[in-house]
């Protein structure tokens, strides 16, 4: 494994804790800022949306420099979010911090993937990928349990700045680990603004925003569904959440492995069988066992998806896959919102705690469908006669062609590693 994977999974690790550690301190966020609970919870709605803005406009300002550069100054936003929100006198400030903060979220992800693929050969790229979003989950299982019990101990405060310390390590990672690569020659906006005409890399972002849609369904509202319904003691709450990023964890380095051997059957796997454990947890919410299998599952099969998906993007966002890639990371995050708004719709309907989880299982399932669309498109258009410029299917696919095919020193990346 290259250790320039490694800095790219260290500052994940910060990004995915600081968006979810959140969630863990709003009762102690809203009472020394003078803020009830339902306006922190802002802070959770303000991150998620600088992360779906930041995702294409910081991009965009990447198109001028290096790579390695632009994750660097990702980092430097990052770290300076979290001191925004670590010393913010009152709650606006610290809005201000967070969204700061989001800034780097999207982009970072999108221009990290691109980078872990071009450091290896192309049959290990999906591999690579999921390596760096191990810092994403691993921060679930570590990062924001930690977090939460040094901000219930020591304030919140102390939270950031340890967040922030944790972006000064995956800056000062990215900087002497991570190679030099030049912005790729002959690739302009227009080129990258182009991906998004081909109807396989719309395909796989929908199937990201109702993928995780459905994870977040259920998720969002896992504490007062464990405690009301299963009947666990809050307590319980921290513990079950370190459970569902165990599943992520897992899922994640699955999905990667598995991915790289055969892309759309391990896609299908993931998503038939988030829709079914979702639906099944509709019906066995009350019991304790069945609810921690549920939980583990929910996260181990809704991350398996995440190193396809984004493989998927890059592999037909052809010579242009950097803003392809972050838009996906935005998709994430624009599932993760849609899908805690219908949830808390159904909720607030009178169906009850576990109506989230029916809802979670419609959209993975109308996610496999789209699945099953877009496979068969990508077949009938590489068969014999056709016009296609990727195979039929792209497990194998090369993401990482620096220019359009007209421009001679265009050449794969992945050939020149290993």
């Amino acid at each position: 494994m290259p250790l320039a994977l490694l800095a790219l999974a260290i500052g994940a690790f910060g990004i995915g804790t600081t968006e979810f550690v959140i969630m863990g301190l709003l009762p102690q966020v809203g009472a020394d800022l003078g803020v009830s609970v339902p306006t922190a919870g802002f802070l959770v709605t303000g991150y998620a949306l600088g992360v779906m803005i930041g995702a294409p406009i910081m991009t965009v300002v990447g198109t001028r420099i290096s790579r390695k550069n632009m994750l660097m100054l990702l980092m430097g936003l990052f770290i300076l979010g979290n001191l925004i929100s670590a010393v913010a006198p009152v709650f606006a400030v610290m809005l201000i911090g967070r969204v700061v903060a989001s800034l780097a979220h999207g982009a970072f992800f999108g221009i990290g993937a691109v980078v872990a693929a071009e450091l290896v050969a192309p049959h290990k790229k999906a591999g690579a990928i999921s390596m760096m979003f191990t810092g994403l989950t691993v921060a679930n299982v570590v990062g924001v349990p930690l977090g939460t019990l040094v901000g219930q101990s020591a304030g919140w405060r102390v939270t950031f700045l340890i967040v922030a310390a944790l972006g000064v390590l995956g800056l000062a990672g990215v900087a002497a680990l991570v190679p030099d690569m030049p912005k790729p020659r002959g690739v302009r906006l227009r080129h990258e603004v182009a991906a998004f005409k081909n109807t396989q890399v719309v395909l796989a972002m929908a199937m990201t925003v109702l993928g995780f849609g459905g994870v977040f369904a259920a998720i969002t509202y896992i504490a007062p569904m464990m405690t009301d319904v299963a009947g666990f003691a809050e307590s319980s709450v921290t513990w079950l959440m370190v459970v569902f990023g165990l599943g992520m964890v897992t899922g994640n380095l699955v999905g990667g492995r598995l991915a790289d051997r055969r892309l759309m059957p391990m896609l299908y796997t993931a998503l038939g069988g988030l829709a079914l454990v979702l639906l099944l947890f509709t019906f066995l919410a009350s019991g304790k066992a069945a609810s921690v299998v549920a939980v583990f599952l929910i996260g181990a099969l809704g991350f398996a998806t995440v190193p396809p998906l984004q493989k998927r993007v890059l592999d037909h966002a052809h010579g242009a896959p950097t803003l392809a890639s972050a838009a996906n990371i935005g998709a994430f995050n624009l599932g993760n919102a849609l899908s805690a708004w219908i949830g808390g719709a159904v909720i607030s309907a009178g169906f009850g705690y576990s109506a989230p989880n029916a809802v979670g299982a419609a959209l993975a399932a109308a996610a496999l469908v789209l699945a099953v669309i877009s496979h068969r498109l990508e077949r009938r258009t590489a068969a014999p006669g056709a016009t296609a410029l990727a195979p039929a299917h792209s497990d194998s696919a090369d993401v990482s062609v620096q220019g359009p095919a007209s421009d001679p020193a265009a050449a794969p990346a992945g050939a020149v590693r290993s």
